[in-house]
């Protein structure tokens, strides 16, 4: 009955594993669609609101007669580039719908190689527009797209400054001028971005925003349709998330959206909104198979003369634990820690964090947890290991009651549980604290899994990326026989089916972990030796 649960665990661990590594798709949340309401006009003393909602403010609009409609000619004008440099990025903006055409984060490389490029965040090559376009759906004037709008900014060096700095693009088309400011700081990942829209007509105007993330992916590519990659959002105080290849038509859902971007493993583009309350989302994809993320609030009226304000931030970086934290925005759910791993697997993550500081490689950090953990089980594992042994010692006797019995499973069962009441044996005793073990595994399986600190991260010799596969699958066989080593010194159970079925389970496990990131192979790998150093020891003693 003991090995028959233990097998069960183990399989158990290697049938969810599998599952959810090959198997388990994210699923799109069905929300109700939002609902368009139209907002009361404000007064024209009312002063402006810093919310994704347009609130009409007097003034700062030139005179309705000053309104002007976009020329052919102007619509034709080359657009430009406009670079910025931060300790953190190299961004480009262009003046072609006052958008975003490049953002490579500093810190981060596409490859682990000496000349590899900046990690892109902008991956927009055949869509229509660029990140952080805008358009006003449902409203009495829509700004088409294409557009160059004009700006004062040059290229703006902040590598050395601790100021903020802005971007402000302008354009004028038919009754109103859009205004989009960009809030560039020094030291952050965010960008703040304030869109005004001025009223120069004579006449009320309805108008209602849209700020849009697009994505082009191409879906034979395997780096871009891996699960991770795809729309991500947080909306009614929970993270839902799509796979790029899999979204095949328009999504309308909201309101109450927190923030929503694209995201990769280790990377996201988040739009966050200022007044979630009143924010609603749409995720489409159109025949070129770019994916825009749009965030959009209610209808408003903007009367003569005055403006609208739609306030957002914008989040482009790392997933990065203790970055997204910050935020106070509920980004750090948009790591794949699961729903209640996330308790186990964000302390974890945190230790490694902090033994890394002192150690200063994430491998030896990942070995010395696994000490603490097995120091903190060691416990647990001497009962577990005591009560295999006394279970063998009863295997003879257990073997004799099923033949007396194998007619009868009720009398069989009884004399069963009689004979370890009898020995003071506990049947449960060798697999209780290893299901108490299971969650700290899967805990410390997605922390490692998904935690950006071990991307591109050395250990030693040939393993120089932590969060890849060991590249010659050295630590995976090495670790497989590790666990054959261990099972040959685990007390056999009476079957010999199921002894054969055991002994097959270092063969399983070694192909599972073949393509398992090297740090979680090493956790894996130090375990068992640790382990087989406990069960000698408890082995000898018997």
């Amino acid at each position: 009955m003991e090995k028959r649960t233990i097998l069960a665990i183990v399989l158990s661990i290697a049938v969810v594993l599998v599952y959810q590594i090959f198997f388990m798709k994210p699923q799109v949340a069905q929300k109700p669609a939002a609902k368009t309401e139209t907002a009361a006009v404000p007064s024209s003393t009312q002063p402006a609101k810093s919310a994704t909602t347009a609130t009409a403010v007097a003034g700062g609009a030139a005179p309705a007669q000053a309104a002007k409609s976009v020329s052919p000619a102007a619509a034709a004008v080359a657009a430009r580039d406009i670079h910025v440099e931060t300790a953190l990025y190299k961004a480009i903006f262009t003046t072609k719908d006052g958008t975003l055409k490049s953002f490579k984060l500093k810190g981060y490389k596409k490859e682990l190689t000496k000349n590899a490029e900046l990690q892109e965040l902008v991956n927009a090559a055949d869509a229509l527009q660029q990140p952080l376009s805008i358009s006003f759906p449902d409203s009495s004037i829509d700004v088409p797209a294409g557009i160059v709008y004009d700006t004062a900014a040059q290229s703006i060096d902040m590598t050395q400054s601790r100021e903020n700095k802005q971007i402000t693009f302008t354009q004028t088309y038919k009754d109103i001028r859009v205004e989009k400011t960009f809030t560039l700081y020094p030291d952050k990942y965010i960008l703040g971005l304030e869109i005004k829209v001025n009223n120069l007509s004579s006449n009320p105007l309805t108008q209602n925003a849209s700020l849009s993330w697009t994505e082009s992916f191409d879906p034979k590519n395997e780096k871009d349709s891996a699960p991770e990659n795809g729309p991500v959002y947080f909306i009614s105080k929970d993270v839902e998330r799509m796979e790029a290849k899999k979204v095949e038509k328009a999504v309308t859902l909201g309101p109450d959206v927190s923030w929503a971007g694209f995201e990769s493993k280790y990377f996201i583009a988040s739009l966050i909104p200022q007044n979630p309350s009143q924010t609603s989302l749409s995720v489409a994809k159109d025949e070129r198979n770019t994916i825009a993320v749009s965030l959009r609030g209610p209808k408003n009226i903007i009367p003569p003369g005055q403006f609208g304000l739609y306030n957002y931030n914008i989040y482009l970086g790392p997933k990065d634990y203790g970055i997204l934290k910050a935020q106070n925005m509920k980004l750090e759910d948009s790591i794949d820690f699961g729903s209640w791993l996330k308790y186990l697997a964000i302390p974890l993550l945190s230790t490694v964090n902090y033994i890394n500081q002192y150690v200063g490689n994430y491998g030896i950090a990942i070995i010395i947890l696994t000490f603490i953990i097995k120091i903190i089980f060691w416990p647990l594992g001497n009962i577990s290991y005591k009560s295999m042994k006394e279970m063998q010692k009863l295997s003879p006797k257990i073997k004799e009651l099923q033949e007396k019995h194998k007619n009868d499973k009720q009398k069989l069962s009884q004399e069963t549980m009689a004979l370890y009441k009898a020995n003071k044996v506990n049947p449960f005793g060798g697999c209780l604290p290893m299901l108490i073990q299971i969650p700290v595994f899967f805990g410390l399986y997605k922390a490692l899994l998904y935690a950006i600190e071990l991307r591109h991260a050395p250990f030693f010799w040939w393993i120089q990326d932590l969060s890849a596969a060991d590249p010659y699958y050295i630590t995976p066989i090495i670790m497989g026989g590790t666990m054959f080593i261990q099972q040959k010194m685990t007390p056999s159970p009476g079957d010999p089916m199921q002894a054969k079925i055991m002994l097959w389970m270092p063969v399983i496990f070694t192909f599972m972990f073949l393509n398992f990131p090297s740090g979680l192979v090493i956790y894996w790998l130090f375990n068992n030796v640790i382990s087989i150093g406990q069960q000698y020891y408890i082995n000898k003693k018997a």
